[in-house]
């Protein structure tokens, strides 16, 4: 009888060659891929999620992309586990992964879940005791397979029950990626991305971002972390926020992504970037914004400046006066 199982898949070359492998052994193989908004992607055009799907047409398996959603950023903000160097709860966030995972593998009748993870090469998640954590409490004890680390371990039920042979998994150690490339040349596994990228929340100059987040705002929302990657971010008020753009790219971003009520403020005198305010946006916070934009425009300091406020279908002009100082912008910088 031929076996099924599920494969995390992130189209990187741990989890690409995990699934060549249990092909080659002859399991029948269905992938998950996870997006985040949390994601950074060196792929061309792409991101994780067109990595992944792209590894799946190639070998002719399914896929399924799922998004972690509200109930990953309430982990985010309050892990069981910790943090590691920046606000990444990398164990929870595994944990996490594993139990959808679980979920999948019962509703698609598969019979284990196997993964790309290798012994050692993450500081936080893949040590061994670790690796032994997440799968406890991930409930996949006996049902996750490591197949690049697994003769590190004591066999799991696939390779007791004889549905994988244990002889031909393998046991590769330690942050070095010689020996997958190697494997990869072997097994004709190509056009895989290098081994860049990984997790905004890792980054140490993301963590003031993520945190001025969490500190005023009650309700998560994805978009408020979506909108981390772009521009320069003020924290103008309890409730308010700026962001400015840093490029004709995040202008065109912040534009396309304002929503009703949302006021959109440039320079009516001179190349700007667009600022969008988010949450409260009385006249006093847009007065504010507008300033700390100035300091980013060449507006002569101490001149009266005319600014184009958009909002909804309206548009008006406002005038203010560049007097701010950089010191005092840097004040409400968050990032």
């Amino acid at each position: 009888m031929k076996r099924k199982a599920i494969a995390l898949l992130s189209g990187g070359l741990d989890s690409t060659l995990a699934v060549k492998m249990m092909l080659d052994l002859g399991i029948e193989v269905e992938a998950l891929n996870f997006t985040s908004p949390f994601c950074t992607c060196t792929g061309k055009n792409s991101g994780c999620k067109s990595e992944a799907v792209r590894v799946a047409q190639e070998y002719n398996i399914p896929i399924k992309v799922m998004h972690k959603g509200l109930d990953y950023l309430e982990i985010v903000r309050n892990p069981i586990h910790g943090y590691g160097k920046g606000v990444n709860p990398c164990i929870d966030c595994r944990i996490y992964l594993l139990k959808k995972a679980k979920e999948y593998m019962l509703e698609s009748g598969a019979d284990f879940v196997f993964t790309g993870e290798v012994l050692g090469q993450r500081p936080m998640s893949q040590r061994r005791d670790t690796l032994r954590v997440i799968e406890r409490e991930s409930g996949l004890e006996g049902l996750l397979l490591r197949p690049l680390s697994a003769r590190h371990f004591e066999p799991t039920i696939p390779e007791k029950e004889g549905w994988v042979d244990r002889d031909k998994l393998l046991a590769i150690e330690g942050r070095s990626r010689a020996v997958q490339m190697q494997m990869a040349e072997d097994l004709d596994v190509k056009n895989y991305p290098c081994p860049a990228g990984g997790c905004l929340l890792t980054e140490l100059s993301f963590v003031p971002k993520i945190r001025d987040v969490f500190d005023h705002v009650a309700e998560l929302n994805l978009r408020d972390f979506r909108l981390l990657k772009t521009g320069r971010h003020f924290r103008v008020g309890p409730h308010s926020k700026a962001i400015m753009g840093r490029s004709e790219i995040d202008n065109n971003q912040l534009e396309l992504t304002r929503q009703p009520g949302e006021a959109a403020l440039t320079w009516l005198d001179g190349n700007t970037p667009v600022t969008i305010i988010i949450g409260g946006q009385g006249d006093d916070i847009l007065a504010l914004s507008a300033k700390i934009m100035l300091r980013y425009t060449k507006a002569e300091p101490g001149s009266e400046c005319r600014i184009e406020l958009r909002r909804n279908e309206l548009t008006e002009i406002i005038t203010v006066t560049n007097d701010m100082t950089p010191e005092a912008v840097e004040k409400f910088l968050v990032a």
